[in-house]
């Protein structure tokens, strides 16, 4: 099966996020009197949607107010955090995505992250313009691990699921890629280790590994 098109996550895949993730969950929760261990909740959120995470953080403690609202809190100072901060990246993340882009492969990314997270770190980093088209949990009604964002994106470049290949970090996003037929690559990082990857096509070590793998299917 010919590959034509290769799709990103970006938080915990592309960009080493998830300790920025958990500073803006402490701030936000701070007032409440509710702290988290950094390794043990990016290990039971990462890759989660916000608004489930904020479900069960609301549920865990008893808090008065909505998880909507935590959820949008926690948006808004993300948002905010990464306009002064940005995540270191991957290993050979500049690398590959270089690699992809001059290979003529078509490049999406497909983020679970809102919108206003996303944009400042691809355009703080430079990454923005390598992709064809950018996804996040804004542009969908359903997120992942729902496969809508998949879909959407290989809409967007014209690309058959069956020729297109994912790249993912978590179970939420192994789920979400294969939820929309496209074959998934899992590469775990210290957060995501524990996940569970049964539905991943493959499983690699790192970026690196990933683009020698694109350039024996070319």
């Amino acid at each position: 099966m010919s590959l034509n098109a290769v799709l990103f996550d970006m938080d915990g895949t592309l960009v080493d996020s998830e300790s920025m993730h958990f500073e803006c969950w402490s701030q936000l929760l701070a007032p409440y009197n509710v702290s988290y261990n950094e390794v043990e909740f990016c290990q039971r959120f990462s890759g989660r949607p916000t608004l489930e995470a904020a479900i069960d953080i609301k549920n865990d403690h008893n808090l008065a107010v909505s998880a909507q609202f935590l959820a949008d809190e926690k948006y808004r100072l993300f948002g905010e955090y990464v306009k002064t901060n940005l995540p270191p990246v991957m290993p050979f993340t500049e690398q590959t995505l270089h690699a992809v882009k001059n290979s003529g492969l078509k490049m999406a990314l497909v983020t679970g992250s809102a919108r206003s997270e996303a944009m400042p770190i691809l355009k703080g980093l430079g990454f923005y313009e390598l992709f064809d088209t950018v996804v996040t949990k804004d542009d969908v009604t359903n997120p992942k691990p729902a496969g809508d964002p998949y879909l959407l994106a290989l809409e967007h470049i014209h690309v058959a699921p069956e020729h297109a290949i994912a790249v993912e970090d978590t179970f939420t996003g192994v789920c979400a890629a294969t939820n929309a037929q496209v074959r998934v690559v899992a590469i775990a990082n210290h957060h995501t280790i524990d996940h569970d990857f049964s539905k991943a096509a493959y499983k690699m070590a790192d970026l690196g590994e990933f683009w020698q793998w694109v350039e024996s299917q070319l």
